[in-house]
């Protein structure tokens, strides 16, 4: 399966979630809603997936690190929100967690919206690591 076929599957399972819940649950129940739908298509995903960076600061290897809230199929990154819209620095966030895994596309879904097709925003890095 290629990345918009996967993509497409991802956003028709997010869009089933919000079709029988509808906004109004906590981010943690969209995921859990999310990974049912992902498995019931037979998806492989990762919940709360660490994505470990060490930077240097001033000589200084710092060893820090971020939670990603989806992976599905080792290729897309879904960040889940629920929010009063998408800000540029959710893209801006989900743009870096894309060149700190090495992965190409990204997926921000944001359950707080009438029609989920308003909430769905899709990222791709293309400056792979």
């Amino acid at each position: 399966m290629n990345t918009e076929q996967l993509t497409e599957k991802i956003i028709s399972a997010a869009k089933a979630v919000h079709r029988a819940s509808g906004p109004g649950l906590h981010k943690a129940e969209y995921e859990e809603c999310l990974c049912y739908e992902l498995k019931q298509l037979e998806l492989s995903y990762e919940r709360q997936k660490p994505l470990p960076v060490q930077q240097n600061y001033k000589g200084r290897i710092l060893d820090c690190g971020y939670t990603l809230n989806l992976v599905v199929e080792d290729s897309v990154i879904v960040e889940l929100k629920y929010c009063e819209k998408i800000e540029s620095l959710h893209k801006s966030q989900l743009l870096a967690f894309l060149k700190l895994s090495g992965l190409n596309r990204g997926l921000l879904v944001n359950f707080n919206v009438p029609d989920l097709q308003d909430g769905i925003v899709q990222i791709d890095n293309h400056h792979k690591k």
